[in-house]
């Protein structure tokens, strides 16, 4: 589910009762178009049995058409199904149309519509056509030829060519959204294969080692205690070295660095339906040290953000500053939020407390700002003056 954001994505089908409704909304306004029959079943010029059918024929027009657009534009439904609604919405336009006049013939605008939501584009293109030309053979017959053409003949031109379009956008949404997983997936499988080599040449030359002079000193022992001493003294030695060089392996991994986690925010951020401002750059040459706070401070930032801030729109900076009390580096989160009501508080230890106390390792500080356009979060660790030496190695802590 989209945490960050209550509206179903585009091309998704709705997840909970509030991203039904909104989606019933966006499809259902256009329904307004409809006040031309319920008008005209509502004059009571038509008898008795006419405004019952039409009302029924109405109300199983309706549902088609949003069973068609409202649905299969997120779960596409079986092509049997889609031709046999659509035959059944042309046939209520039709039989509507000839019984009860001209106010009618506005159904055929929705018959387009959901012609272009549901069929293949080339199939699509024909049935718009053929469905206007009808709208206009049956429209001549019960109304003047000037009322048809510029009042309907045009918005179910458009609104079917449009819904085509649409439907190309939410399929390429889709498309793209199962390329992002595919690539997020080869990546964690390349990751893992990378793991499984590095601990394998860390560790494979060890242990065959410490098997062999384990085997040694097995044999040694009863004869040569002395040997099999040295050999054993051999395997702690190996055995400690592979350690030191696991524990390096393992830091190596699980070092935070500000490039990666400014992608894993600009990707975490999008997830959520949030709009992301991202630098895809970093300045060169930063300290080791400070990058590494900064880009935990980055992932706990953007996580929050996800979490509790219901924004839209969120902008991550990263940059050298100049100020009164040195140069600084500056990493701001803002983001146009409030936190939903109920939300809970970021826990303290990992949450802005440990922020705070990860930078002050490194001398730096943490301010926030929480205000009516959202809320703020700015960590600046101190730089050394340009030009002075040893870089690398100036921000260091208390």
């Amino acid at each position: 589910m989209n945490q960050g954001h209550p509206a179903a994505r585009i091309g998704m089908s709705p997840e909970t009762r509030r991203q039904m409704l909104q989606k019933l909304m966006w499809v259902g306004i256009w329904l307004a178009f409809m006040g031309a029959p319920v008008a005209d079943l509502l004059d009571g010029h038509h008898a008795t049995a006419a405004t019952v059918f039409g009302w029924l024929g109405l109300v199983g027009f309706v549902s088609v058409y949003l069973a068609l657009v409202l649905r299969h534009t997120a779960r596409p439904l079986a092509t049997t199904t889609v031709y046999g609604l659509l035959g059944f919405q042309a046939a209520l336009a039709v039989s509507l149309s000839l019984a009860l006049g001209s106010p009618w013939l506005v159904l055929f605008v929705y018959v387009s519509v959901s012609c272009g939501a549901t069929l293949p584009m080339a199939l699509a293109s024909w049935a718009i056509l053929a469905s206007t030309a009808t709208m206009t053979l049956i429209g001549v017959r019960v109304t003047h030829v000037g009322d048809v053409v510029p009042g309907l003949v045009i918005p179910a031109l458009l609104g079917g060519f449009a819904m085509t379009g649409v439907r190309h956008l939410i399929r390429t949404s889709v498309e793209l959204r199962e390329a992002r997983a595919t690539v997020a997936q080869l990546a964690a499988n390349e990751e893992r294969l990378r793991m499984a080599r590095d601990l394998h040449d860390l560790l494979g030359h060890s242990l065959s080692l410490i098997t062999l002079k384990s085997e040694l000193a097995g044999r040694m022992l009863p004869d040569h205690p002395d040997r099999a001493a040295q050999q054993v003294a051999d395997i702690e030695q190996v055995s400690r070295q592979a350690l030191v060089d696991v524990r390096a392996a393992v830091s190596g991994y699980r070092r935070a660095t500000l490039p990666a986690e400014l992608a894993g925010a600009r990707t975490a951020l999008s997830a959520a339906g949030i709009q992301a401002d991202v630098p895809s750059d970093v300045p060169e040459g930063l300290p080791a040290a400070a990058e590494e706070v900064l880009a935990w401070v980055l992932r706990e930032a953007a996580t929050n953000v996800v979490r509790h801030s219901g924004a839209r729109h969120c902008t991550v900076t990263v940059g050298e500053r100049q100020t009164l009390d040195g140069r600084f580096l500056e990493l701001r989160v803002q983001d146009d939020g409030k936190p939903r009501p109920g939300a809970p508080a970021p826990v303290a230890g990992n949450g802005l407390t440990g922020l705070a106390e990860r930078l002050a390792k490194v001398s730096g500080a943490l301010e926030t700002d929480a205000g009516r356009k959202g809320f703020t979060l700015t960590a600046r660790i101190p730089l050394p003056p340009e030009g002075a030496p040893g870089r690398d190695d100036a921000v260091l802590g208390p």
